[in-house]
């Protein structure tokens, strides 16, 4: 066992995000502005789909309709045609459209302002009730809309260097980490702390916890990694060189392909 597998989990996590805001510059600007039913399209859209392809398919249904009204009664293979460029087209445009059903068959009209007026929890298990919404998303329209609740998103890149540092038990998936990581986080921590937790741990996950070939010998955090010191020779050197001894630290360079924001 290795001195980071003795840290226990929530001291670690505070760990981690204070090394992490260190060389990602905390506090992260808010990458949208968008209202709640806004902001759900552009999740469901993102999954598994590069930014930048999302980004486009977003704006292309926001240029074409003059409403997601407008959207949800439109012929699905229209709708299909102008999200073409993300993952699953043929699978996110009838599920966009059903999810916007849902909305306005539970609550009267086709908006998510009302959430505003919900604790986060009744606003998650709200939206999670509709088949295709899972936690990531639920906690994505409410921490990255302009509603700017206090709930911890994680996609792939979070869960990955949580289950690396320790922060998770191996073989938690995704959706279950949710309410582990969160609990993780002090609760007089506020919306914007929460939200550079997500974005630090999404970042390192892109530019250094790569999914494969990670780059451990420049990692800010290798001291706080056990499968990162596994991985690597001199763990020890490499975790002392990757900590600079005075100043902000710089941040991992990006990976080509790759940017801030959703996932």
């Amino acid at each position: 066992m290795s001195d980071a597998d003795a840290i226990p989990p929530a001291e670690k996590a505070l760990l981690l995000h204070e090394r992490l805001c260190a060389a990602y510059d905390c506090p992260i600007g808010y990458f949208h502005d968008l209202d709640p039913l806004s902001e759900l399209v552009s999740s469901l859209l993102s999954h598994r789909t590069r930014n930048a392809d999302s980004g486009r398919a977003f704006k292309a249904l926001r240029a074409h309709y003059p409403d997601w009204t407008a959207m949800r009664d439109a012929p699905v293979a229209e709708v299909e045609r102008l999200i073409a460029g993300v993952t699953w087209p043929e699978q996110k445009a009838p599920r966009l459209q059903a999810v916007m059903r849902a909305i306005t068959e539970r609550h009267g009209s086709l908006d998510l302002d009302f959430l505003a007026d919900l604790d986060v929890p009744a606003a998650r298990a709200w939206l999670e009730a509709i088949p295709g919404v899972g936690p990531k998303t639920s906690a994505a329209v409410l921490a990255f809309s302009r509603l700017r609740r206090r709930a911890l998103p994680v996609d792939s890149h979070h869960h990955r260097v949580a289950l690396r540092t320790g922060l998770l038990p191996r073989g938690v998936d995704v959706g279950p980490s949710h309410k582990i990581l969160e609990g993780l986080l002090p609760e007089d921590w506020d919306a914007q702390a929460v939200y550079d937790h997500h974005e630090v741990l999404m970042l390192h996950g892109q530019r250094c916890c790569f999914d494969r070939n990670p780059a451990c010998g420049r990692c800010v955090v290798l001291h706080l990694c056990p499968t990162g010191q596994g991985l690597i020779p001199d763990p020890a050197g490499a975790a002392a060189r990757a900590r600079p001894s005075s100043g902000r630290a710089a941040p991992p360079p990006a990976r080509p392909g790759l940017a801030p924001g959703k996932r």
